[in-house]
């Protein structure tokens, strides 16, 4: 019982770790030079070769029917999309706006998941979304300055909220990690086929600067491949609840550490941080109400 409880509170301290280097994201995200494009496919190659070697030494399968590798690989357009959405929004507005605009996604999914899962779309779930909609309307009215990085972050919280929902179909009948992999994989093959189309893999060279290369590095090893796998192993011991509600601190982590790095660049009006709490306070409910609703 005693060690039982210890693994909990080991867990519960990897998964808010797990929670705070994604909040981390965006910032490497800011200080990384080159565009959105270019900084995923380097992030995903990073990942994958990451990914790999740690299936290797681990000596874990990667054997998956023709049907889960296409799915996986057709799903990964998604999380390229997504990801490329969040730098692109970054670059354009702030590590601020574009958090808080992705906390939207569970808007998104309370509409997208019951969809795809052909079931009805619940009263309450519909008023969470209209409390996040009334916050996301105050941040475009205070802070219209970053219209064009509110767009793309509610795109990347769309995108999101729509490979989220397909994984938790595929994840019935996958392991978890294998999924990720495929599909961090499939966003570099697809990111990779859009680079030689436009050619932009033939006209950017990989003469980054040393910074650069740091925080790609961090970004594709840590941020990627590390939190994927911790994410997923402390799962096994502790309520799916709880990871909701510590997964939400997300963009709490991620607007503190931009005041750290960033500082007065990151400073609001009164309005943002008045629908930035309206958004947040909407997001940590929605757990706590699924969890009473299905007492």
């Amino acid at each position: 019982m005693i060690k039982e409880a210890i693994n909990s509170n080991k867990n519960l301290l990897i998964l808010h770790f797990t929670v705070f280097i994604w909040g981390f994201t965006g910032i490497l995200g800011a200080l990384i030079s080159v565009d959105a494009v270019q900084m995923v496919w380097h992030r995903v190659l990073i990942a994958t070769i990451t990914l790999f070697l740690y299936f290797k030494l681990s000596k874990t399968s990667l054997k998956v029917t023709k049907k889960q590798f296409l799915q996986f690989i057709l799903t990964g357009s998604i999380v390229a999309l997504h990801w490329i959405l969040f730098f692109h929004a970054i670059k354009v507005s702030t590590v601020s706006v574009t958090l808080v605009c992705l906390s939207s996604f569970t808007l998104f999914t309370a509409i997208i998941e019951p969809i795809i899962k052909k079931q009805r779309i619940q009263i309450p779930d519909i008023v969470i979304g209209l409390i996040i909609i009334l916050g996301i309307y105050l941040i475009f009215k205070f802070e219209s300055k970053y219209t064009l990085g509110i767009i793309f972050g509610l795109s990347a919280a769309l995108a999101s909220s729509l490979f989220g929902s397909i994984n938790s179909i595929l994840v019935q009948k996958s392991d978890a990690l294998v999924i990720s992999f495929y599909e961090i994989m499939g966003a570099f093959l697809w990111i990779t086929l859009y680079r030689l189309f436009d050619q932009s893999l033939f006209t950017e060279h990989f003469d980054l600067s040393s910074t650069d290369w740091l925080y790609l590095g961090l970004l594709g090893t840590i941020c990627t491949a590390l939190a994927y796998v911790a994410g997923v192993s402390v799962m096994r011991t502790i309520t799916a609840f709880r990871v909701a509600l510590i997964t939400n601190l997300e963009p709490v982590y991620g607007i503190l550490l931009a005041f750290i790095f960033f500082g007065t660049k990151e400073a609001m009006s009164i309005g943002f941080y008045f629908g930035a709490i309206i958004i947040l306070g909407a997001v940590f409910l929605y757990p706590i109400y699924k969890k009473r609703s299905n007492i």
